[in-house]
């Protein structure tokens, strides 16, 4: 095969006298495995295209032509005799493997890159090569080493079988099979295990070489870019799901409260953010809700968020309420936070069964829009009483204020994310925000409209995302409740 090779770089301009001997890594130079890392692209600049070629040829030696490739620099060629030795001289900036399908069987079982016997078991989802998998010959559907198709003992070992080998060695690499024009099929079936184009030792020429070794890298960087984004989208589906599954799912049943609630993550493409809410109805007619904001906007937060909202369900269905309820909660942040600097902010509302007075609790969270019947002016509940933010001071308490609703009223509960946004349309050189008296005014003029539940928070939140001009950056929530009499 050698000699083959070398009447390809022959024909490429390289047969004037020149030649480039094999080069193997420098004595004790360090090398990594050679799935640690995809290997470098041939396209970057000032970077020369490496050829391992794995063939067996007695009358050959280790040295071959000069072969330039179609940037005008010259091929650096490996030979390795067998796949021990190609396994050492497979390193990181090995662009492609020749390999010759007709290598000689080697005894004593399969191999990884570092010679030693390949582990029982299914191989890493990342590292295998298309159709291929350790210990597995027959995955894609051909007999395995030493097996004819029929089952009984073959009397040569399956040529694929070192194809197999070497696709398990250098999952990463882009490899090439050589094989006779008589054996057609062959040279498929090598495609199909996972090689990315084969040739035939008696057509080869420089030109179809050139070609071929190009073709192969950028098919198999295609290839690993099509699994990585593959196994992208299934993780982000699975990340969906699961957020999904995070989400709250109130629990009135009973209740003639109506509820209604808008939530968006700041972060991009995510379902879940650091403000979360609840609302759940106990056996005693009493509607328990709430809402929170956990500070910072990264996935540790949201994270921190649905177990202080879970906590908060179990906690109020075992009978707590109140400062009991809050100091726990604050137990479950402090032990489950990454950083003592991480905080919460929290209000929670207990609503009467009869529905006309409620207990509202403040832990460093904006106070609640009130809006009574009656045509009065939607106000918010005094801030005056509340305690610190979860997680701020140690053994504190959280004062209560029972609030009087009456027959009609609505209640809505919100995270600073609402109130942050800007006010000039979106104006990225304005410092002025909404604030709690601009959302207050905004829900007055919807409730002067005659506007209520759904339509209430709804054109709310529109005109929010009007002035901001665009969705808000900030992670928003925003909890509903209204009592119609």
């Amino acid at each position: 095969m050698v000699a083959a090779v070398r009447r390809a770089h022959h024909a490429l301009g390289g047969g004037r006298g020149s030649s480039m001997p094999v080069s193997a890594p420098a004595a004790g130079a360090a090398t990594r495995p050679a799935d640690a890392q995809a290997p470098q692209s041939a396209q970057s600049a000032g970077t020369a295209l490496n050829l391992l070629v794995i063939e067996d040829d007695p009358a050959g030696d280790l040295s071959v032509p000069r072969m330039l490739d179609a940037c005008g620099k010259p091929v650096r060629v490996r030979t390795a005799r067998n796949l021990t030795e190609a396994a050492r001289l497979l390193t990181d900036d090995v662009h492609c493997i020749l390999l010759d399908l007709a290598l000689p069987h080697e005894e004593g079982g399969d191999h990884h890159g570092d010679g030693a016997p390949a582990a029982a078991g299914p191989c890493p989802a990342e590292a295998a090569p298309t159709g291929a998998c350790a210990g597995d010959d027959e995955a894609d559907g051909t007999p395995a080493s030493g097996t004819s198709a029929s089952g009984s003992p073959a009397t040569e070992p399956d040529e694929l079988h070192i194809l197999r080998r070497v696709l398990r060695m250098a999952p990463r690499h882009a490899v090439l099979a050589l094989t006779d024009g008589t054996d057609a099929e062959r040279a498929a079936d090598a495609v199909r295990v996972g090689a990315q184009d084969y040739l035939f030792r008696d057509e080869l020429d420089g030109r179809l070489l050139n070609r071929a070794i190009r073709y192969a890298v950028a098919r198999k960087r295609a290839d690993l870019a099509q699994r990585q984004l593959t196994e992208s989208r299934l993780r982000a589906q699975e990340n969906s799901r699961l957020e999904r599954g995070l989400l709250p799912r109130p629990l009135l049943e009973g209740s003639e409260l109506r509820f209604a609630a808008r939530y968006r993550p700041g972060r991009s493409r995510a379902l879940l953010g650091g403000d979360f809410y609840d609302t759940v109805r106990t056996p005693d007619g009493t509607v328990h809700a709430m809402i929170g904001d956990v500070c910072g906007h990264g996935p540790d937060e949201a994270a921190l968020g649905v177990e202080l909202r879970i906590a908060w369900r179990a906690l109020t269905f075992a009978g707590l309420s109140g400062d009991a309820l809050l100091a726990t909660l604050q137990k479950v942040l402090e032990n489950e936070r990454d950083s003592e600097e991480i905080f919460a902010t929290l209000c929670t509302v207990d609503i009467a069964p009869d529905g006309r007075s409620a207990d509202v609790h403040l832990a460093g969270h904006p106070s609640p829009l009130f809006a009574g019947s009656g045509g009065a002016t939607p106000r918010l509940l005094p801030e005056d009483v509340s305690g610190p933010a979860l997680g701020l001071l140690p053994q504190v308490g959280w004062p209560r204020r029972r609030v009087t609703l009456g027959r009609s009223w609505s209640l809505m509960m919100y995270t600073d994310g609402l109130i942050e946004g800007r006010v000039d349309e979106g104006r990225t050189d304005s410092t002025q925000r909404l604030g709690q008296q601009g959302m207050l005014d905004i829900v007055a003029r919807r409730v002067a409209e005659g506007a209520r539940g759904e339509r209430l928070l709804e054109e709310t939140m529109t005109e929010v995302r009007r002035l901001n001009g665009g969705e808000l950056t900030d992670d928003v929530a925003v909890v509903l409740l209204d009592r119609e009499r």
